[in-house]
């Protein structure tokens, strides 16, 4: 049964432009700790982090902690180290994903370890996370090292998770829940949570960043998800049923296996575990897909997470920022239409 929810109304099509505005002057002195910290005397570190960082991102996370900051009146410095590290987290966990994922693309460019090889793209990745901990010891809070290294652990566990579930059409929808929580929404919710810290708020209003953080996430992971089968490289920076070939049992997979005939759910069998991965077998699969009202009940699921994320605001500040973060909830959904 498709949940019902009450819609996050927009007349214009919504985008990261509000928050991109907000942000403009802080993220620019993100960029330059970014530039700064993974510049190195081995040319092959700045060469390959390079490539990533400057491959079109929409640095969605950094930004998020900048304008979280500003939600709560924060007129420090602090964060923009802070906000450079949970990149260089994501940066770090993007190289090491694509390396277990064996990506051929990201972005709609080539990726790292097609162009330098596994090993690099892996020590690259160390590195990066090695200069994130060196941010986070610069800025002295013990608050905020336990925020970020307590995500970076629960990313790793996340990432390992799903690989254990890889290619197991036996995975429940809870244990799905679970680790889009944790490879994605973690960071989220670590990057809003540590505005929080730098604008000295009490706990409440740390949990209530973390909360809108999480509920993102979720929900951007979700559409994430659910395109994976709509989409094309142009649109999602990766070729259209990357998932389905690696044997990732998504939410959508889970609903229209559960939903199936024997027959159907024969096939999602034989598509995890391998034997079904032709052009054909995707089109069978959207297909499924479609006429299960999986598709339909995944976007409905991520406006569901994304109503929470808007709901965790609460009372919290008001203006320019709390519409920027918003609209960003609005965006991360509407990707599927």
């Amino acid at each position: 049964m498709t949940a019902t929810v009450t819609p996050l109304h927009r007349k214009a099509a919504p985008s990261l432009e509000p928050m991109v505005r907000l942000v403009e002057a802080d993220m620019k002195q993100v960029n330059a700790v970014i530039l700064d910290r993974m510049q190195s005397d081995v040319p092959l570190i700045p060469e390959l982090a390079g490539h990533l960082i400057a491959g079109g991102g929409k640095r969605m996370r950094p930004m998020l902690t900048l304008a979280c900051a500003r939600l709560l009146d924060y007129d420090g410095t602090r964060h923009h180290k802070l906000a450079a590290s949970v990149e260089f987290i994501h940066t770090a966990t993007l190289l090491h994903d694509d390396v277990v994922d064996g990506s051929g693309l990201r972005r709609g460019k080539r990726t790292a370890n097609m162009i330098w090889g596994n090993p690099a793209s892996v020590l690259v990745g160390d590195f990066l996370f090695s200069r994130s901990f060196e941010l986070m010891v610069e800025d002295g809070s013990l608050r905020v090292l336990r925020i970020l290294s307590n995500a970076s652990a629960v990313i790793a566990e996340g990432e390992v998770n799903q690989l254990t579930a890889q290619r197991r059409i036996e995975t429940t929808e809870e244990r799905y829940l679970d680790i889009i929580g944790a490879k994605t929404a973690a960071l989220f919710a670590a990057a809003c949570r540590i505005a929080a810290v730098v604008a000295e708020r009490d706990e409440s209003v740390e949990l209530a960043l973390d909360a809108y953080g999480r509920n993102l996430g979720i929900a951007f992971q979700l559409i994430d998800d659910a395109i994976d089968y709509l989409s094309d490289g142009a649109t999602m920076g990766k070729d259209t049923g990357d998932d389905f070939r690696d044997g990732k049992v998504t939410l959508p997979v889970i609903l229209a296996h559960a939903r199936g005939s024997d027959e159907d759910r024969q096939f999602w069998r034989d598509a995890m575990e391998g034997r079904r991965a032709s052009d054909d077998d995707l089109a069978h699969a959207t297909r499924l897909l479609r006429e299960t009202g999986a598709l339909d009940d995944t976007f409905a699921r991520a406006r569901i997470y994304g109503q929470r994320a808007v709901d965790a605001l609460g009372g919290l500040g008001s203006g320019h920022a709390r519409a920027a973060l918003v609209e960003a909830v609005e965006f991360a959904v509407a990707r599927a239409y």
